[in-house]
């Protein structure tokens, strides 16, 4: 095989891996992990199973694909998050509803005992809340106008825009995300457009 013909067939597992990440996204948004086989994933790409474990030997990798994917898709330049980009984020997150109720479906679904997910979620709320800790002490320093610290202060927001998105899926007519997220950056002391 040519370096060409080695290049042309590493582009398009690329570009098949993408499709059944993608695949898989559509598949756990509609029936949640659990429910969620990849059978199912293997033919809304035009595979068969054991196609689609030449790309992803087991349902778990698949899984820690998908959610790698998705955090490359929120990830911000040197991993350091500005409080100003957040509404910025909400407001994105609002045009991928598909995305949103996919992560939220895992991440419900992750409390469980045993549950594939579950060391992953752990370790990426660990990692938010702190990166969402360095976000605050840039903007306010060591205390917030409401008197808590950055540190007390992040798991508030980040359980805050996780449960807007709750809200927002159960009810979109009802819950303006975006709006609402606003708001909470206000009551922080954050001038918001």
């Amino acid at each position: 095989m040519s370096y060409g013909d080695a290049m042309s067939a590493r582009t398009r597992s690329g570009e098949r891996r993408a499709e059944i990440i993608r695949a898989a996204l559509e598949v756990i948004a509609e029936r949640g992990y659990r429910g969620a086989s990849l059978a199912a994933v293997a033919e809304r790409v035009g595979l068969t199973q054991q196609g689609l474990l030449h790309h992803f030997p087991t349902k778990d990798a698949l899984l820690v694909a998908v959610l790698e994917e998705r955090d490359r898709w929120d990830a911000v330049p040197n991993g350091s998050w500005r409080v100003d980009l957040l509404a910025s984020l909400v407001e994105y997150n609002a045009m991928r509803p598909a995305i949103i109720q996919t992560f939220s479906a895992l991440l419900g679904e992750s409390v469980t005992e045993g549950h594939p997910a579950r060391e992953y979620f752990t370790d990426r709320y660990s990692r938010v809340r702190a990166s969402m800790a360095a976000a605050l002490r840039t903007e306010y320093g060591d205390r917030l106008p409401n008197g808590l610290s950055p540190e007390r202060t992040a798991p508030l927001l980040v359980a805050v825009m996780d449960g807007l998105q709750y809200q927002w899926l159960l009810d979109p007519e009802s819950v303006d995300m975006p709006g609402a997220f606003r708001d909470f950056l206000r009551l922080l002391g954050e001038t918001v457009e």
